[in-house]
Parts: C-alpha cells; structure tokens; sequence
C-alpha cells in the first residue's frame, strides 16, 4: 500500500441494521454512527484525518485482498507481506442467536474485528483513537476491568480484547506479532453516556460466528430470485438489508454524509435519511428479490411517519429514520471534507421543498402490494386518498423536482408523470380506496396531466421529452415514462426521447442527469437499461447493465454516480439507489428476455 489518498470504493460496508460503519482497505475504520445511521460519529476519518478512526494493519509493507463471507455482511481482509500474511475479519454484532428476519432486533451495538495469521509471522500495529460527535471531542481513556473505556460527549465506548493494550492521550494502542495459527480479537462496544447501562462486553470470536450465522440464515430466506445476474441481484438485496433501519423499516439512501459528487465541489449532502422518492423502487426492488416481510415494513413505516395530513400541509419527502420531520441542515466547518470537499452537511435542506413525484412514488407503491395489503386499513386509506385529491390539485404548480435542485421551482415532466401515476393508481383502487365521485375526479385530472405531458413536454427542437416544460435540456428523469407505464417504450417519441438520452446523455459510457452532471448517475444508466429492454434492445441492455454495474468496488458495492472516463465511484456510499436500479434492471431484463414484460 502506498500514501495515495483514499478513494471511496476503497471502502467496505459494515451494518447491524441499525448503524453502518466503513472500513478502509488498508484495515481502519473510518466511519461509524453507532446507535442509528444518523447518530453523531465516534469514528470520522472518512471527512477528516483527526475525527477518529480504529486502525488494525500489518506494520511493514502488504498487498490487500479481501470479500464479504459468503451470504454476509461480514468483511474479511487479507494481509499479505514479504514474511507471511494475516485475515482480519470485521462485522457488526448481531445478538447471539438471531435468525432471518431479526436482525437489527436486539443488535448489542459492538463492532467486532478478529485477527488470524494464516503463513509465516507479520507484525501488526492496532491504534483506537475515537473521536465522539465528529470529531470535536477526544475522550477521556482509563483502564477498568481489564478494558479500555473511552468516554466523552454523549458517547461511551468499552474496548476490551486478548492483547494488552496501551493507554495514551485519546488512544489505545497495541504491538503483537502474528504468526500462523495465532488468533487475536476485540471488540468495542458503545452505549449512550447515561444510559445506566454501559457497553456491552463480548467474546470476538463467539459473537463474530453469530453474526455470520445470522446474516446467512436471512440469506437463505431470499433466494427466491433466479434470472439475469442472480449473483449481483442477491448481494443488492443484501446490502439494501444493511441499510435498513430494524426498528422502523426506513431505508436509508446511505449510510455517510458529504461524501462529493464531484471531489473538491460542495455538493456533498447527508443521505442518512428515507426518502419517499425511494420508495416505489425500493418496494419493487424488496419484491423482485423475493423480501416480502422487509417491503411490509417499509410500507407500515410510510403509513406511520406521514400521520395525518392537514389542509394546508406539504407532503413531506423525506422522515428521518424513526419519522422525524425537521431535518434542518448545518455545516461542520471544523472538518476538512473528503479529498477537501467542503462544506461537510449534517441534516438536509431538501425536507423543506415541494416535490410532487413523492406522491405518486407511494400511490404506486401500495398498488403494486395491494394484494399483500389486503382491505386497506382507514390510515392507509385516508393517507392515499388524500395523495391522489394531492396530486389532482398540485399537478398544475411547480416543484424542485426530482433531483432536488436548490432554487427556483419550475415545471418538471418526471413531477407531472408521477402525479399521474398518483391518480392512475387511485382509479385502479376502485371502490376499494373511494366512491364514484373521487374516483370521477381523479380520471378526469389524470387524463388532463396526460395531455399536458404529451402537449408541453415534448420539443421539436431536441427531438424529446426533455426534463421541464418549455426547455429544450434533455433530462434523464424522463427515462421514468415508460418505466411507470405512461407510454411505451416503442411509441415513437418515447423511442426518439430514451435514443436521445442514449446519444447525448450517455455518450462516454454512464447517463449522466443532464449534461452539465459532473459524472454518471448510476440509477439513471439502469433506468435505460430497463427501457431499453422494453424496447427489445435486450443485448444493448445487458451491455449497458454490464458498464454499471462494473463500477462497483471489489466488494460489489456501489456509489450513487461514477466518473465515466476513469470508474471513479462518488457521492454518497453505498447508494440505495444504485443497488435497487440494479436489482429493478435484472429483473427486467429477466421478465423481457423470458417473454413476459408487463
């Protein structure tokens, strides 16, 4: 390894389905949020050198390997150097005994690294330095018991493991020498500062098995899927299991904060939240990959976090994890930002604007479980009566659209398509959802949207539908038509428009959002695989579905955009996005190619 910096797909993902944690390649842990995937760090190197990190690597030059164990989450390293190698092995605790879908039920909140020489003997350097609430304060560290307790902030963290460990300002450290069929472990666990109850103790090597066994006995309760790229469909369900938040339901977009669309650029937002946006491909992609019980909780965790809406209220697009509304965005000045991108974003600003494809995003959504939802209960009821009587009013307005520009609302298509989707969803409902006179309304301001779409969305000029009425930029947000069935995908302009987007928008190889994107936006490129296939362009899709999905890390995790020249991953990581789009493709391409698209 050498002193290059770091990249994002440099890092593997661990989850307990309540918190994430990142972990480089050269063996440090540069983020976690324990608690919930929106808490405050402990570990923050991942935006700045000093905010924390828990470093475990060979102390000589080494050469990296490494892969999740079969049907995990559970990250295993190998060391390789000129006198033998070592395997570190790191996971996120379940609780001893947890099976299939309890994960994240009673995750004790301890993150767990094992160490296993494997040839010759090679000196190993281990440096713990949490630094609590990103980075502001270094704890307080004392030997009790046998351990090192590490407090400070909000925070309290207990490391304790087979190796005696030294005691410095803010970090513990340790030197040992591994040699073949050695084994070391520790594990770190945290707990609010006054809880009562301090972190939790437990054996690295037990717990370690556990969690292994507990992931691979959810793994075997979705196997379900069968078709294009089965492998890559069932690790994206695995790895949007990891971004789930148990207690809720809530997918989160991902797991970090601020990592750069563009490195040096200051579009770097905090993702660590649910967006209704996601909600329809993540509810598709939970039923492609045979995940019937996590769909259930997304949808129950929709139906409780939007409650009740007044006369006058927006409809939210985002809830923090647990349902919270005010996700009101500061700035950390203090941290230096990821290769210096700045400013580093806690909360997010989007939760205040107006974005009216969310209500067709969750009308689609429970039509497409209707079945599985049985007679809606009255709070799901009133909740998507009220979206489509929504729809049938704000189609007319702008919006910030999907893309969550930061400025002057204007007429977006892919905000118009959806509020038709909202009110095609409701009419199909029938009686099950309202009475005649509802249903009556919601027909007539479908087909008025349709009309609108067909009328001001298209432009001679760029020979498309282009991304908001009246301009001639394309934007791939258009892409979503004839994925929601507004027309198909052969219709003439519907095939000029995805054509045009092919050319122009994914010219070096990723679509970009529009042609301005700093880099290629993974879920968009899927999005063309899928209409593509609609097309009957399977083998032009399955190429592009390659290029995509080619970008992901030696782990197979994905980024939210790539730089197509290079396969550089950026943005926030992993991205729920990107790994739904891939699952929703497969599945396409599975439906097409077997003669049954629908």
């Amino acid at each position: 390894m050498d002193d290059s910096p770091r990249r994002i797909a440099d890092y593997g993902f661990l989850s307990d389905c309540r918190s994430a944690a990142l972990v480089s390649r050269d063996g440090s842990v540069d983020w976690w949020c324990p608690g919930r995937f929106d808490a405050a760090s402990v570990f923050a190197r991942l935006l700045d050198d000093r905010a924390g990190h828990w470093s475990i690597r060979p102390a000589v030059p080494f050469r990296v390997r490494r892969e999740y164990l079969a049907g995990s989450l559970v990250l295993r390293t190998v060391f390789d150097t000129a006198g033998g190698s070592v395997a570190v092995t790191d996971a996120l605790a379940q609780a001893p005994g947890t099976q299939g879908h309890d994960l994240g039920v009673a995750a004790p909140q301890v993150l767990l690294r094992h160490v296993e020489g494997l040839a010759g003997a090679v000196p190993v350097w281990m440096e713990c330095a949490p630094r609590m609430e990103y980075g502001r304060v270094t704890p307080r560290m004392e030997a009790v018991d046998g351990a090192v307790l590490a407090t400070g902030g909000p925070a309290a963290l207990r490391l304790a493991g087979t190796v005696p460990l030294a005691i410095g300002t803010g970090v513990a450290t340790a030197e040992l020498t591994v040699a073949a069929g050695d084994t070391y472990g520790w594990s770190l666990g945290y707990a609010p500062a006054y809880a009562g109850i301090g972190p939790a103790a437990l054996d690295p090597r037990r717990v370690l098995d556990d969690t292994v066994a507990a992931w691979r006995s959810w793994a075997d309760l979705h196997r379900a899927y069968d078709g294009f790229r089965t492998d890559l469909v069932r690790h994206s369900a695995l790895v949007v299991q990891g971004l789930t938040y148990r207690p809720s339901g809530a997918v989160v977009a991902a797991p970090t904060t601020s990592l750069p669309e563009q490195l040096g650029g200051d579009r770097n937002y905090d993702y660590r939240y649910a967006w209704l946006r996601d909600f329809t491909l993540t509810m598709r992609a939970l039923w492609v990959a045979a995940c019937p019980d996590e769909s259930d909780a997304l949808f129950g965790w929709v139906a409780a976090a939007t409650g009740q809406l007044g006369d006058g209220d927006p409809v939210p697009i985002m809830y923090g994890i647990e349902g919270e509304r005010d996700l009101t965005e500061r700035s950390l000045d203090h941290l230096a930002g990821f290769a210096g991108s700045r400013p580093v974003r806690v909360g997010n600003e989007a939760w205040r604007q107006r974005q009216h494809d969310v209500l067709g995003e969750v009308l689609d959504a429970a039509y497409l479980f209707r079945d599985r939802l049985g007679p809606l209960p009255d709070h799901v009821r009133s909740l998507l009566g009220q979206l489509a009587d929504r729809a049938a009013d704000a189609w007319r307005k702008p919006d910030s659209g999907m893309w969550e520009i930061r400025g002057a609302e204007r007429h977006y298509l892919s905000s118009k398509v959806l509020c038709w989707v909202a009110l095609d969803r409701a009419v199909r409902f029938g009686d099950a959802l309202a009475g005649p006179a509802s249903r009556e309304r919601w027909a007539a301001e479908r087909d008025a949207v349709r009309q609108a779409v067909l009328e001001q969305g298209w432009h001679d000029g760029a020979g498309a539908y282009t991304g908001v009425f009246g301009s001639a930029e394309l934007d791939a947000s258009v892409l979503v038509m004839p994925l929601v069935g507004f027309l198909p995908a052969e219709e003439p302009r519907m095939r000029a428009t995805i054509a045009a987007v092919e050319a122009r928008l994914g010219a070096d190889g990723l679509v970009r959002r529009w042609a301005q994107d700093p880099a290629g936006f993974l879920l968009c490129t899927y999005w063309l695989v899928e209409c593509l296939a609609l097309a009957g362009e399977v083998d032009r899709a399955a190429e592009w579905f390659d290029r995509a999905s080619g970008c992901a890390n030696d782990l197979g995790l994905l980024a939210e955009q790539a730089d197509p020249a290079s396969g550089e991953q950026l943005g926030n990581f992993p991205q729920t996005f990107s790994h739904i789009g891939l699952v929703n493709a497969a599945w396409r391409l599975t439906e097409v190619t077997s003669g049954q698209a629908r």
